[in-house]
């Protein structure tokens, strides 16, 4: 059995964050999906890019709500350098008329949904996880190799945020940036798929976010959706595979 773990070190930081869980079983690979779904989720993220525009009431990417309350949050634990909330990213491109292109199919639903929502939202093979998957404060020197690298490992630092198993990072900073060993690829048949909310007022928009997360990997996927709930500090486990 794998689990997934909110820890009490997050819980000390965030206590009324929302966090919306979707495990998907099944996964079609990218190489089976019909040209015409294919297409249809290329569709699902235009729109998303287009839809993404409602949120950004300020030409600087800082002053724009959903930005301003990650950039808070960020401040609560330590970061490296630069590090930024993966929906500022994806917003920031949309703001600068470079909108988000298609990955791969997995990748582009939960893209097509962050943007739609303005929440982050990232996934993981649940097949690479070792051991249980915690959120929690690190302190420090967990492996790390980051999505887009070959061989620069960047382990994490003391009192970082981030996801974890018994073989290391998962994903740095929170939702800033993940590695090669867990993410998600064409082949991918287990999906870990993660929405989080930092403002209270918007839990209604996460547990939406996560019906439409689940429904679209299960219509153009062909998975079956295996849990669908959200994590607060009243509920801070999830099982993830039996």
């Amino acid at each position: 059995m794998k689990r997934f773990i909110t820890e009490d070190s997050f819980w000390g930081l965030f206590p009324d964050a929302v966090i919306g869980i979707v495990v998907a079983e099944g996964m079609k690979p990218a190489d089976e999906i019909p040209p015409e779904d294919a297409s249809e989720i290329e569709r699902l993220l235009d729109r998303a890019n287009i839809a993404a525009e409602h949120h950004l009431t300020s030409d600087t990417i800082s002053e724009n709500a959903p930005v301003k309350a990650w950039r808070e949050a960020y401040r609560a634990f330590k970061t490296k350098k630069g590090a930024r909330c993966s929906i500022e990213n994806l917003l920031k491109r949309v703001l600068k008329g470079n909108p988000v292109g298609s990955i791969t199919p997995s990748v582009d639903i939960y893209n097509a949904v962050s943007l739609t929502y303005a929440l982050p939202v990232g996934g993981e093979d649940i097949d690479t996880f070792e051991g249980d998957l915690r959120l929690g404060i690190t302190e420090g020197g967990d492996a790390f190799l980051p999505l887009g690298e070959d061989a620069h490992e960047d382990p994490t630092l003391p009192g970082e945020l981030c996801y974890c198993d018994d073989a290391g990072a998962v994903c740095r900073c929170w939702n800033w940036r993940d590695g090669v060993r867990t993410a998600l690829t064409d082949t991918s048949s287990s999906a870990f798929l993660i929405i989080e909310c930092v403002e209270p007022e918007r839990a209604d928009d996460c547990r939406a976010a996560i019906d439409e997360l689940a429904r679209l990997v299960e219509r153009y996927l062909g998975a079956t959706i295996k849990a669908k709930e959200l994590v607060t500090s009243d509920n801070r486990e999830v099982v993830i595979a039996s």
